[in-house]
């Protein structure tokens, strides 16, 4: 799309009618982040969501006045404890939100949102968190964990998994423009889907994180205690480097196993309120993550607070940090998720300080600022709205398959 028609495009939002589906909302964590930007970027916009188990407060502070609309299944008696097992349900529930009487729809999914029914004259924008992990690449790892094998109940869990892909792939053409949270969430489109997408990196609140140019004695491990996260990695490696101290923040699934392998340089917070947070992760020497996180928001986090990053080089990770060798580096990437790598990796990062500024990692972190994501969302959107505009005028739209780029 030509930069000039991106004004046109948008003059036509003034007074559209907008819906933002959303996959659920259990926790406030990275994609409900993404969730309430797009809200403060449409503030007219209806949200619609499989389950909404928000903090009022959390509600009133990040989605004053929104009303969220909700599926049948958020009824249930007790549904918070086995939402994620009614996985098979979603599909068929995420088609029954009626959006087509709005002019605009935005999706924000991970597994189901992309697939609500538009009219064919519509536009969409589906901002992909990622393709749903457990029902592709890592379903096996999702089972292994869950102690399914082939017995009735793993072979029931498999069979709906593979209903799930069937719907996922039927339904990934259906928006016009697919935005990437990664350049590793768009290489996982293009192998399982077979169309690109553009990358816009989610959004993060810099000024919320105060620059702490003077860090810590200790390092950080914080993220929800989930296996994928692979924190007990992280605490087999610190046990092994008893001189240097680890502070874990978090809670989880995993939080009894973890706590299990703690050593006494190792401490457990548990859930920590938000300004706690905040101050664990300015004032630590440096943050410890080994999973392969789809983007990573708390990791750009960290770098907005000056602190150093010492990642798994795969995901997100890839994206946020500036190796060493680059210019202005900003922390240590590691080669394998083991707890060797993750000590190897500690040791250079400490051989390797004078050169990883936080300086620079406030200025890295800048590339993932709130108003850059605002431009680049309504330039995707505007991009859309010219490309719908195009059809009804009967000229030639690009194939769903073909590259998408925002013009700069």
């Amino acid at each position: 799309m030509a930069a000039q028609d991106e004004p046109a495009a948008l003059s036509a939002l003034q007074d559209a009618r907008v819906a933002i589906v959303h996959d659920w909302c259990p926790d406030f964590r990275g994609g409900e982040r993404v969730l309430a930007r797009l809200c403060r970027l449409f503030p007219g916009a209806d949200v619609f969501t499989l389950f909404d188990f928000l903090d009022p407060d959390v509600k009133a502070r990040h989605f004053p006045g929104k009303i969220f609309r909700t599926s049948p299944l958020n009824r249930l008696p007790g549904v918070r404890r086995y939402y994620r097992h009614l996985f098979a349900l979603c599909p068929f529930f995420i088609e029954q939100f009626d959006v087509t009487g709005y002019d605009l729809v935005l999706s924000s999914s991970s597994a189901f949102a992309r697939g609500v029914l538009t009219r064919p004259d519509q536009p969409h924008v589906c901002y992909v968190h990622s393709p749903a992990r457990y029902a592709w690449d890592e379903q096996f790892t999702y089972l292994d964990q869950a102690g399914l094998g082939f017995g009735p109940k793993g072979l029931l869990y498999r069979y709906m998994l593979h209903g799930l892909r069937t719907w996922d792939v039927r339904t990934a053409h259906g928006p016009d423009l697919m935005a990437a949270n990664s350049e590793y969430v768009r290489a996982r489109i293009r192998r399982i889907y077979g169309r690109d997408a553009l990358v816009i990196h989610p959004p993060v609140d810099v000024e919320e994180m105060p620059f702490t140019p003077r860090k810590g004695d200790y390092y950080v491990a914080a993220s929800f205690l989930a296996p994928y996260k692979r924190t007990d990695l992280v605490l087999r490696a610190f046990r092994e480097m008893p001189d240097r101290k680890l502070l874990v923040v978090g809670e989880g699934q995993q939080s009894a196993a973890l706590r299990a392998l703690a050593a006494p340089n190792i401490t457990f917070t548990g859930y920590l309120e938000r300004q706690q947070y905040v101050d664990a992760v300015r004032n630590a020497k440096a943050m410890v993550f080994a999973g392969c996180e789809d983007f990573g928001i708390a990791l750009a986090e960290a770098q907005a607070s000056g602190t150093p990053l010492i990642a798994f080089a795969q995901g997100g990770a890839r994206d946020i940090v500036r190796p060493l060798g680059s210019e202005h580096p900003t922390g240590v990437l590691f080669p394998r998720q083991s707890a060797e790598a993750i000590r190897d990796a500690v040791e250079t990062f400490e051989h390797n300080m004078a050169g990883i500024t936080p300086s620079a990692c406030r200025q890295n972190a800048q590339r993932f600022s709130t108003e850059r994501f605002d431009r680049e969302v309504l330039a995707a959107v505007a991009q859309a709205l010219a490309v719908r505009a195009r059809d009804l005028a009967g000229a030639p739209a690009p194939l769903r398959g073909d590259p998408v780029r925002v013009a700069s």
